[in-house]
């Protein structure tokens, strides 16, 4: 089962005394598709590469919690911070693959964190897990592309290459940022579809930054809404009301 987060009181301030994240809270505790939406520069993507670790918090906790055991990813240090990061899978805007690779081997980058630097080196993988990425290969639609370089894809291959490379930690928690931004809407739909079936899947949280409210409507058993730097919405997209978006996004002249 997926672990559940808890965020209390997050900021992070990348210059003294001028916060991005003011204070954030959250709890996730449910699998299901909770989508944070707002506007550019008021912290989204700041919020899921803090709880990532991606970026140092200034000051907060960030609770991973599994089986009794809590990890304030905000502090972890050293092979510490190594182990929690396992637990958490990611998908990137803009894909993060290494190019040259085929897809295969951008699959086995995602057990990286299992293996040791010279098994790393010598890009030697255990059979269980190159097995586990042909099944996941399929589970993605892409069953027949193993040994194609990362270059030759498409956008939305390459966005499904990074959703299995994601689940190949086998993670208690999947976080994706803007996983749609390059996509046309009918690929946009699909990966969206994607990310919630194998939420259900594994039975873990997934936490996704939008921008486009209509696929956050329609997708996300839970919306966030951000508005400088600080959480003014939280519940179902049923209540995201057209007195919700101004409230998020301000001014009225963009929902005509």
């Amino acid at each position: 089962m997926g672990a559940s987060l808890h965020i209390k009181n997050l900021v992070k301030e990348y210059k003294a005394s001028q916060p991005v994240l003011k204070g954030i809270n959250l709890d996730l505790t449910d699998e299901g598709l909770t989508a944070i939406i707002g506007p550019s520069g008021t912290g989204k993507s700041t919020l899921l590469r803090c709880i990532n670790r991606l970026i140092e918090p200034t000051s907060g906790k960030i609770l991973l919690e599994d089986a009794g055991v809590s990890t304030d990813l905000a502090n972890v240090r050293g092979s510490a911070l190594r182990q929690a990061r396992r637990r958490i899978g990611m998908v990137f805007q803009e894909y993060n693959l290494v190019e040259r690779l085929t897809v295969m081997e951008n699959l086995l980058t995602g057990r990286l964190g299992y293996t040791s630097a010279f098994n790393a080196w010598r890009r030697h993988f255990e059979p269980r897990d190159i097995q586990y990425a042909f099944e996941l290969l399929k589970t993605v639609g892409l069953g027949g592309f193993a040994d194609q370089r990362a270059d030759a894809l498409s956008g939305g291959q390459r966005q499904r290459v990074g959703i299995a490379r994601a689940l190949m930690q086998r993670p208690q928690l999947l976080l994706a940022d803007e996983p749609t931004s390059s996509l046309d809407p009918k690929t946009s739909v699909e990966i969206m579809e994607l990310l919630i079936e194998q939420g259900h899947a594994f039975h873990i949280p997934v936490i996704v930054n939008i921008h486009d409210v209509e696929l956050a409507r329609r997708y996300a058993t839970r919306i966030i809404g951000m508005s400088d730097g600080r959480v003014v919405f939280d519940g179902h997209s049923d209540a995201l009301s057209t007195g919700v978006l101004k409230q998020i996004y301000g001014g009225e002249s963009w929902l005509e």
